[in-house]
């Protein structure tokens, strides 16, 4: 494993745990997105069932238990423990557009015709668009919590190192994987515009807020 895994695994499980602070230290979900909580539940559940059939190390097993385990904590404060604080009126993007994109792709494209790797393909591109109900909801409201952009940054962050990984592993072993590279640029690239306002304003202090 090479420094930009490592470090994009580590900001993986940061966003999580910054989003599980916010929660109980506001006790509110308020500014989450349900939608893009349900849809990366959806891609942990479908990417790591292949550890019911093949080992590759502890670390692997703990990481893939601990994101489906909190993916569903997640979802569980929010729709019971803090559910008056959810706002679904603001939580409006048609999520289940994603779903059956990402859908038709993995059948149309996957890495093989091996159920495992069609659920693969499938949770690797749910995932490139799996922030857009979040991302919506933050364009409606015009404005942010600095913790909750905290959290979108560094699930973002995540994203673009897996990037520099890729990069890293085709110079270093020849990597390839043409799916994988695809969706995550795609998917870092949804994050530019998010970047620009974090850098500008929330780390000067400021509120992360849309320009009018």
């Amino acid at each position: 494993m090479n420094i930009f895994r490592l470090s994009a695994d580590m900001l993986h499980l940061a966003s999580i745990i910054i989003l599980l602070l916010k929660i109980k230290q506001t006790k509110s979900c308020a500014g989450i997105s349900l939608k893009s909580q349900a849809l990366y539940f959806l891609v942990f559940v479908t990417r790591y069932l292949d550890m019911l059939f093949y080992y590759v190390s502890l670390y692997n097993i703990f990481m893939k238990l601990f994101f489906i385990g909190s993916a569903g904590y997640i979802i569980y404060q929010m729709w019971y423990a803090y559910r008056p604080t959810y706002d679904a009126s603001l939580d409006t993007f048609r999520a289940e557009f994603l779903i059956l994109g990402a859908a038709i792709l993995a059948i149309a494209f996957p890495d093989s015709w091996h159920v495992l790797d069609v659920l693969w393909s499938f949770s690797i591109y749910l995932e490139a668009v799996a922030i857009l109900p979040q991302l919506f909801q933050m364009t409606r409201t015009g404005e942010a919590e600095t913790i909750t952009s905290h959290y979108v940054f560094t699930l973002g962050a995540y994203r673009a190192l897996y990037v520099a990984n890729w990069v890293y592993r085709y110079y270093t072993e020849g990597y390839v994987d043409v799916i994988a590279w695809v969706a995550g640029f795609v998917q870092t690239l949804l994050y530019v515009d998010f970047f620009y306002i974090y850098f500008t304003r929330v780390l000067k202090g400021k509120m992360f807020k849309l320009p009018v």
